[in-house]
């Protein structure tokens, strides 16, 4: 095979090469559509609900043994910190439980039919049936979890899934889909596909795909969904940039580690990640002087060592990114409050501006690197206009001790979520997680998927006359 046909995976920390894997060309990746449509229209070869759980309990099985050379991978390749990594291992043992789970309660339902003369002397009752093929496309951050989170849906409701991996971070979901046959699926029932950028937009917009899913930029997200083939659903995970509302009366010793670890976590690379602190003036000085401190503390390296907090970005060209974004917003009168600079060609200090520009980058875009920053304010009518004011709306947080100004603020707040004393990155995997407005489309969150990928289909029985 061609060089240029070639895919080298690198580590973020240091540049080392891992792998380097064959890319598909179209060729394959037509192959691939035409075995998962074959293996959706066979119905008599549909795995039945409880072969499905069968193969996901021997996955997690697999899986729970499998967890250090994962968490190893994810630390190499992803640039995740091996703590963080380890939990990344164990969530997505839960998320292949929790769909397992899941299966039993994707049932139909009876519908009334006697409540007009027009429906009497029927009976209707419905079946939930799977969607059809499914093609995933997926982010690097968490390079397990997200995996999970795309795939497992559509092996516990009998989908074929073709899955393209981030290219940064393709080698664990090349694992995981082996341990995923490993177990039991049929090889045709989920396939990876390393591939270019043009070979990767083809395969989504065929019509052979019933449902994508998508994992990443909200400019390709809303790209590839303009492009899709008529009748093809879809599903959109993208950003934001999480604002926090911190009243004077907030608890700041619980307030100040949970903020530093929903920052900071896996160097700002989350798409819940918190970015925008506004901060009651009354307390903001000593908000400052704690937060400052514990950012000041974090260990900042190789993401294979235990005690490191921070890793990499992803890419060298993330760091001159985050860079320049921070350096706009200082030239704009933001003070740095900690880091402001690279430490070298893939490592970022964590950062703290305060009171950027409200144009600037850092203010408006979601950074998706160490950065956060704190904006002060005198009334939270204020903070709530500016919490509200761009086009992203994800997830969000409130510090309060006060439950009623807690839930006032709730209800004000334009996000999906709103976490109350705790930080915007907080997720479990069976609650709906999803982006408003430009910030996603659809509901994500295992349980939610999987209905995504299944049809109700009713079936109606006229009686005879008694």
């Amino acid at each position: 095979m061609s060089q240029d046909f070639r895919l080298t995976v690198y580590q973020p920390y240091d540049g080392a090469e891992i792998e380097a894997l064959d890319c598909a060309q179209w060729p394959e990746v037509d192959a691939m559509l035409d075995r998962a449509t074959s293996a959706f229209a066979d119905q008599t070869a549909r795995l039945p609900a409880y072969r499905r759980i069968e193969i996901l309990h021997r996955l997690a099985d697999l899986l729970r043994a499998q967890r250090e050379p994962f968490a190893s991978l994810i630390a190499r390749e992803g640039g995740k910190p091996l703590g963080d990594a380890r939990i990344e291992a164990d969530r997505a043992v839960n998320g292949v439980e929790l769909a397992a789970e899941q299966i039993g309660h994707l049932h139909g339902r009876e519908i009334p039919m006697d409540l007009s003369a027009a429906g009497g002397a029927r009976l209707a009752f419905t079946r939930m049936e799977p969607i059809g093929p499914v093609v995933a496309v997926s982010a690097f951050n968490h390079p397990l979890n997200l995996i999970v989170h795309q795939v497992v849906p559509a092996v516990a409701t009998g989908c074929p899934v073709i899955v393209k991996p981030a290219n940064t971070t393709p080698l664990t979901c090349i694992k995981f889909v082996a341990l995923l046959h490993e177990a039991g699926l049929p090889q045709d029932m989920c396939q990876v596909s390393v591939c270019d950028i043009p070979t990767a937009e083809r395969l989504v917009t065929d019509g052979r795909v019933a449902f994508f899913t998508f994992i990443g930029s909200a400019k390709v997200g809303w790209y590839l969904r303009s492009k899709l083939a008529p009748g093809t659903r879809s599903a959109l995970e993208h950003g934001g940039a999480a604002p926090v509302i911190i009243c004077d009366d907030a608890d700041l010793e619980l307030a100040v580690p949970s903020l530093v670890k929903g920052g900071y976590y896996h160097a700002g690379q989350v798409c819940v990640s918190v970015q925008r602190i506004f901060v009651d003036q009354r307390i903001k000085p000593a908000f400052m002087d704690a937060f400052a401190n514990q950012v000041g503390e974090l260990i900042t390296g190789d993401p294979t060592k235990p005690e490191t907090d921070v890793g990499p970005l992803i890419t060298p060209g993330e760091v001159d990114r985050v860079e320049a974004w921070v350096d706009e917003a200082v030239s704009g009168g933001a003070q740095v409050l900690a880091g402001g600079k690279k430490i070298d060609d893939r490592l970022f200090a964590p950062t703290i501006l305060v009171d950027p520009p409200a144009s600037a980058d850092v203010s408006t875009l979601e950074i998706f690197g160490p950065v956060t920053c704190i904006y002060g304010f005198d009334d939270v009518a204020d903070a709530l206009a500016r919490a509200n004011g761009l086009p992203v709306a994800f997830q969000s947080a409130v510090y309060t001790k006060d439950i009623d100004r807690a839930l006032d603020l709730s209800n004000r707040l334009d996000a999906s979520a709103v976490m109350i004393n705790d930080h915007t990155a907080f997720r479990v995997d069976w609650m709906p997680f999803a982006g408003r407005r430009t910030s996603g489309y659809g509901i994500g969150g295992i349980p939610h998927t999987m209905e995504d990928l299944m049809q109700e289909k009713m079936t109606v029985i006229h009686l005879p006359s008694a």
